[in-house]
């Protein structure tokens, strides 16, 4: 009996970004947009730049943390690949202080141009991808990061939305894989989902921050 053929890497991703795109109802949009960077970042968000800095945010969703780094006087890339919801985003937040760009994981070829970044985050996006994709997705953000730079992932541990697949993600391999990539760990931090419905399934997270030495 022959094996079946392995779905590619590049079809899973593509596969989760058409999820995000058929959900992106305006009910989801406004529910996503409501949640408070403040709170989800609250693990790292002490490692921050205080002072105004180049910032990336990958899978920036509704804008809702690019325009929160904004207003802080970050200037900010905010990378989105699902249409629907960059162009909800760029109807959202409307500031000058952030770039749009539609680019993806793992690659991240047009913004990897655009850098460096003093902080790159991916929030609520490594668990899209499966383990043929996270080394070079990590040496895609440790590239676009300068020596001292920082990036920030968070790690969702727990069930996935329908149509939205997640695979496991070890925070020890992701912080092997860093290493190998020239970021080294500077915080590990447990979280539980900020959003009660996650919770009682029993989502949480770990986040890492990881700066760049070479």
């Amino acid at each position: 009996m022959d094996a079946e053929p392995r779905v590619g890497a590049g079809s899973r991703v593509r596969a989760v970004l058409d999820g995000y795109e058929a959900a992106a109802r305006p009910e989801l949009i406004a529910r996503f947009d409501a949640l408070r960077p403040g709170e989800i970042y609250a693990p790292v968000i002490d490692l921050f730049p205080a002072a105004a800095a180049r910032v990336a945010d990958i899978g920036a969703g509704t804008g809702r943390d690019a325009a929160w780094f904004a207003a802080r006087g970050h200037q900010v890339l905010a990378v989105e690949p699902v249409r629907a919801l960059r162009e909800a985003a760029m109807r959202l937040h409307d500031a000058p202080q952030i770039e749009w760009l539609d680019d993806r994981l793992p690659e991240l070829e047009a913004a990897q141009a655009r850098g460096p970044f003093e902080l790159v985050t991916v929030s609520a996006v490594w668990q899209h991808l499966d383990d043929d994709a996270r080394p070079l997705a990590m040496a895609s953000l440790a590239a676009m990061a300068p020596p001292g730079g920082l990036v920030v992932l968070s790690l969702r541990h727990g069930p996935g939305a329908a149509g939205r697949q997640v695979f496991p993600a070890s925070p020890d391999d992701a912080i092997g894989t860093a290493r190998g990539c020239g970021l080294e760990l500077v915080r590990r931090s447990q979280a539980a989902s900020v959003q009660a419905s996650n919770r009682a399934s029993g989502v949480h997270w770990t986040w890492l921050a990881l700066q760049r030495v070479r």
